[in-house]
């Protein structure tokens, strides 16, 4: 993975830094610590290009080049308080913010109807967005549709194009699909869009 310079910005420091796309979020929360004075669990993560919101940074096991992170971005580290939190729940409709497409929690839906239409080898983009909105979107292929031991209901095991997964198909030693190391994930099927998405050319910086 590529170096990227962004901008760390908090209530109490303003700096320029140098991070690898491929350190995760959690390794990063770390080495930001002692740069905020933000202790890891309470750091809320927001990417901005200029004034423009460009995500959230959320999920310790993804890599920072999951996102659409690129040079001179401003990393915005906010305390993470209550509020956060139940706007959290809010975007993923948990708890009382729970889909209407289920009466109970995410835990009791199988999104069985939603992985029905999803073929192993189907080209796909798997769309990061947040309660109905778009968010930034990830390539690949189908190459698992199923259940799971780790987690209840159906998933979509997906290779991407590109080293930004957690995995290379295998979670708890349990083998899943091969894909190439980091290429790895599994997704909920509502995330899965499969049609003709050709692989996308990488830029060189």
């Amino acid at each position: 993975m590529s170096i990227v310079t962004i901008f760390v910005q908090s209530e109490n420091a303003s700096s320029e830094r140098r991070f690898d796309k491929g350190i995760s979020i959690r390794d990063l929360r770390v080495k930001l610590e002692p740069i905020t004075g933000i202790s890891t669990t309470s750091q809320q993560l927001q990417l901005y290009n200029g004034d423009t919101f460009v995500a959230s940074v959320e999920g310790d096991d993804y890599m920072l080049g999951a996102f659409p992170v690129d040079n001179y971005m401003t990393l915005k580290l906010t305390l993470w308080i209550l509020d956060s939190v139940l706007a959290f729940k809010q975007r993923n409709k948990l708890g009382r913010f729970a889909d209407s497409q289920s009466s109970t929690s995410d835990a009791s839906y199988t999104f069985e109807e939603e992985a029905k239409n999803i073929k192993v080898g189907d080209r796909c983009e798997v769309d990061f967005g947040e309660s109905g909105e778009d968010g930034f979107k990830r390539r690949g292929v189908v190459r698992y549709v199923g259940e799971t031991k780790f987690k209840s209901g159906y998933w979509v095991g997906v290779e991407y194009d590109e080293p930004v997964g957690k995995h290379n198909g295998t979670v708890q030693g349990e083998i899943y699909f091969q894909a190439a190391p980091n290429h790895g994930a599994f997704v909920r099927p509502n995330k899965v869009k499969v049609g003709d998405y050709p692989e996308e050319e990488i830029e060189e910086m």
